[in-house]
């Protein structure tokens, strides 16, 4: 009886144990997020709604509930009130009328329900964040976009929103705010909506002459277009449109078809309400605004859009189903969990079923050990699901961060090529001429910019092993020959070392062409990247039996030791390599070169060595990969060309009242460009950032230009360091970087930065701000100069010149009766050299320490004559003046009166 009781409370502490197992809820707390949609039917909403929703799967905790309002503001207003009543977290909403929502948005603003408006603004501020691009901004870049298309005067007509909403009514001030202070700018007319009769009317007045329509979306331009094509005029207009949606129809296609000739990408900011939502739920602040970047989509750039847009929506569509497999597979497990613990609980009866029987505690002991074995298959099996996850997460953050730095890398060439174009267009204005080396130079980076696009093609291409090996025989030397050709101008203006050998120039390959001249690229690319000047690079090409070995070698940088084995994987970068890289040159090299039945080794030992091992003949190629080619270019007739070499303008003599101007950037081409077009009107003085500090001590300039990626010390550094220094922290800085994110421009001004550009960045735009700078440097020493014994500690700017001016002044004025008192003394107080003292007062007043210390003694000398009544000889040797005559003198020639005379005419 006691064992049979002792069985049924252990019967009823195990059932408790499992069913309370199988009823909780392990799942976190929920953050429940309502969308109101105001508009739909529209390509750009949907895309919104879409945005939103992948953006919710990524966290599990996030439950998305949209509603559609279809334009009804009554809708709105109760699916509005509808989310209040559930207590939703927090509420995005896209209005659609400014003035009808604000009593309910307000009363879920006031129950304390965060609440995110997307797109479009209300007549209220009773809301947590505003989210959405800025309709003034967009309206004056299309404006910017149609003035700047030619010189011409334009004939303009606009076709605005049929609605009062903040898109439509920002979006058209914006426009004409431009327009009307352009005077070969004409605004026709401006369509509320699109009244398509009207519209055809107007064409039809204007005939044949050249318009351009700016649309409120693209939707509208579209509709514009196809009036003015039944018209046959279409070609006699130019369109631009706003939204840059990456549709069949959207804006993208119609500027790539020539219906439109530009776009204006307005982003939905679905993501991002998403992500702010989830900020305001962890507790962090988020600004009143976050104002979403636009950009201008034309013939130039719409394919690279395109291109950029289709490979985002591939990945979102990859991440949506790993997303579903991952629920999926959750929810399988759960079931079997449930399903197991249902077994346990059955199994357990049958086992207390049979409590009295013989074989008791043999079959406790044997189900204990089935059930220990059961709970290790579990944790595998959850183990497994969370490593599957964790790989998931941290290949989209690769992706991301790959397509981030391909993005940086493109910034520079960029620049590079329209501020050469601005160039160009100048010189056509001036003498009706190109120059050749502006030309080249944008050929160059051109060529740059598609090698990168080139490897992110390729870098898809071999995640899908979708190459196709196209082999023909080539005479291997030419063929290495012809590249060594397109880098030997860098290495001659480097003065690096480079040459080329070959134990048999006749040997004959089968190779990709193609891709070969890729591996080429990569491996000389990188070589003279990490070789310093007057470095060593070589090629060797060496015969070996059945086999032809390349040899690539340099004396640069090298890798190290421990981290050979990982140069040919996927965004590999070496600890060591503080230059901007995606990380994927080398890896699609070994993938291009394994497609060849080949090998690439790596060592590293002063320097770095490639080594390709490629077989002779073509057996081991299939028949269908060998194709025949055109024989390449010789090397004896390479040789006899003229190399291109870069022209710089003939040398220009700098006056003494030019400015001096230090520029820091070590993308050569970048650094020339600059110095080229800045050098007529600065005294220009370079540095590759490795000796920057260095070169701004010794020769203080006026002005300083600096990069933020460089070899040693990174601009923020450099900044601070010279901004710290009493030395050179009156120079004004400028930063020029690629990096144009909140964080990086904070890291600028924490650094004392005075100005921050961007890549790509206009030159006029620079000039101007030099300009700008050294104007108010001028105004600060005109201050300086004119209150010269006013200054004091009690008036501090928080700087470092108007402690050194409070101090020198300070110290003037104690010694200002010692006629001893040298410049040798007072640079001895302040703790700094003469000649630093010297450079420093220069720099600040524009006269040297001694005139500043005899104006000094004069203004104090003036300010005695008018409020003491002691005699001209007492102010005279009060103020340090040897005599009284002196004294007469140098005052009569300073202020145009003697002492007495000045004291009379009070």
């Amino acid at each position: 009886m006691k064992l049979q009781t002792t069985i049924f409370y252990v019967l009823l502490v195990l059932f408790l144990n499992l069913f309370s197992g199988c009823s909780q809820d392990t799942e976190g707390d929920k953050l429940k997020i309502g969308f109101s949609q105001g508009l739909g039917n529209h390509p750009w909403r949907e895309a919104m709604n879409h945005s939103m929703e992948i953006q919710a799967s990524l966290y599990s905790e996030v439950d998305l509930d949209i509603e559609k309002a279809n334009g009804s503001v009554q809708k709105q207003i109760s699916d509005i009130q509808k989310m209040i009543d559930q207590k939703i977290n927090i509420i995005i909403i896209s209005p659609i009328d400014s003035r009808s929502l604000v009593p309910v948005v307000e009363k879920a603003y006031s129950k304390g329900i965060p609440v995110i408006l997307l797109d479009r603004k209300i007549d209220s501020d009773k809301y947590t964040t505003y989210i959405g691009a800025d309709n003034i901004e967009i309206g004056k870049e299309a404006a910017k976009y149609i003035i700047a298309d030619s010189k011409s005067d334009k004939n303009i007509l606009e076709i605005r929103g049929d609605d009062n909403s903040s898109p439509s009514l920002e979006r058209s001030q914006g426009f004409q705010e431009i327009i009307k202070n352009q005077p070969n700018a004409h605004l026709l007319e401006s369509f509320k909506g699109f009244p398509a009769e009207k519209f055809k009317n107007t064409l039809e007045v204007m005939g044949n002459q050249n318009l351009y329509v700016f649309a409120f979306n693209d939707e509208l331009a579209s509709h514009a277009w196809l009036v003015a094509r039944n018209l046959g005029v279409e070609n006699n207009i130019k369109f631009v449109g706003v939204d840059g949606l990456n549709t069949r129809d959207g804006g993208i296609q119609m500027v790539m078809d020539g219906k439109l000739n530009a776009t204006l990408l307005y982003p939905s900011g679905g993501a991002e309400a998403i992500e702010t939502a989830i900020k305001i739920h962890k507790g962090h602040t988020v600004s009143k605004r976050i104002e979403l970047g636009t950009t201008i989509i034309d013939r130039f750039n719409a394919a690279i859009m395109k291109n950029q847009f289709d490979r985002i929506l591939e990945q979102q569509g990859t991440i949506e189903s790993q997303v579903t497999a991952i629920k999926k597979t959750t929810k399988l497990y759960s079931s079997q969990n449930i399903l197991l613990q249902w077994s346990i609980v059955l199994l357990t009866t049958m086992l207390c079923s049979v409590a009295y029987c013989i074989y008791l505690i043999y079959t406790i002991k044997f189900k204990n050990k089935q059930l220990t074995l059961t709970n290790e298959k579990i944790t595998i099996q959850r183990n497994q699901i969370e490593h599957i996850a964790e790989e998931l997460k941290a290949s989209n953050e690769m992706r991301v961060s790959f397509f981030t730095g391909i993005s940086h890398e493109f910034k520079t060439p960029i620049t590079l090529i329209l501020s050469s174009i601005d160039s160009l267009k100048d010189d056509d204005k001036s003498k009706g001429k190109k120059s050749p080396y502006e030309l080249e130079l944008i050929s160059k980076n051109s060529k740059r910019l598609l090698r990168l696009i080139d490897n992110l093609l390729d870098f898809r291409k071999v995640e899908d092993k979708n190459f196709n090996l196209r082999v023909s025989q080539t005479n291997i030397y030419n063929f290495s020959y012809a590249i060594f050709r397109d880098f030997e101008s860098e290495a001659k203006k480097r003065n690096i070392q480079f040459n080329i050998q070959c134990n048999n120039k006749n040997q004959e390959l089968f190779i990709d062409r193609d891709l070969m001249d890729k591996v080429y690229f990569n491996l000389l690319s990188n070589a003279f990247k990490f070789t310093p000047d007057n470095g060593k690079i070589e090629i060797n090409i060496i015969e070996k039996g059945n086999q032809v070995t390349l040899h690539f070698k340099d004396n640069g940088i090298g890798i190290p030791a421990d981290e050979l084995q990982h140069v040919f994987q996927p965004y590999f970068k070496g600890s060591n390599n503080r230059k901007n890289s995606s990380g994927i040159g080398l890896h699609l090299s070994k993938e291009f070169i394994k497609l060849h039945l080949a090998t690439i080794e790596v060592s590293s030992f002063q320097g770095t060595e490639f080594i390709i091992s490629l077989f002779k003949g073509n057996k081991h190629f299939n028949e269908d990969q060998i194709i025949k080619e055109l024989q390449i270019t010789e090397a004896s007739l390479l040789e006899k060309e003229t190399e291109f070499m870069t022209m710089e303008p003939e040398g220009f003599i700098s006056k003494e009242s030019q400015y001096t101007l230090l520029l820091i950037e070590d993308n050569r081409d970048l650094s020339q460009f600059l110095k080229n077009k800045l050098q007529h009107e600065f005294d220009i003085q370079l540095s590759d950032g490795t000796d920057a500090v260095e070169k701004a001590l010794y020769s203080v300039p006026d002005i300083i230009i600096c990069d933020v990626n460089l070899p040693d010390k990174n601009g923020f550094e450099i900044c601070e360091i010279l901004k710290n220094d009493l030395r050179t922290s009156h120079i004004p800085t400028i930063i020029l970087t690629a990096m144009d994110n909140e964080e990086s421009y904070l890291q600028g001004l924490k650094s004392g930065v005075d100005l921050y550009l961007t890549k790509p960045f206009s030159y006029p735009i620079l000039m101007q701000s030099l300009k700008s700078l050294l104007y108010n440097r001028e105004k600060l020493r005109y201050y300086y100069t004119n209150n010269i014994n006013r200054i004091s500690e009690a008036q501090s700017f928080g700087n470092l010149e108007q402690q050194f001016v409070s101090n020198l002044n300070k110290n003037i004025s104690e010694n200002l009766d010692n006629t001893d008192f040298s410049v040798e003394h007072l640079a001895e107080s302040l703790h700094v050299s003469r000649v630093q003292l010297y450079r420093k007062v220069k720099a600040i007043f524009n006269e040297n320490i001694s005139d500043y210390i005899n104006n000094f003694r004069l203004e104090q000398s003036k300010t005695m004559l008018q409020n003491t009544t002691l005699t001209i000889s007492e102010i005279a040797y009060k103020n340090g003046f040897s005599s009284p005559n002196y004294f007469s003198t140098v005052f009569k020639n300073k202020y145009g009166l003697s002492p007495n005379a000045f004291r009379k005419s009070l």
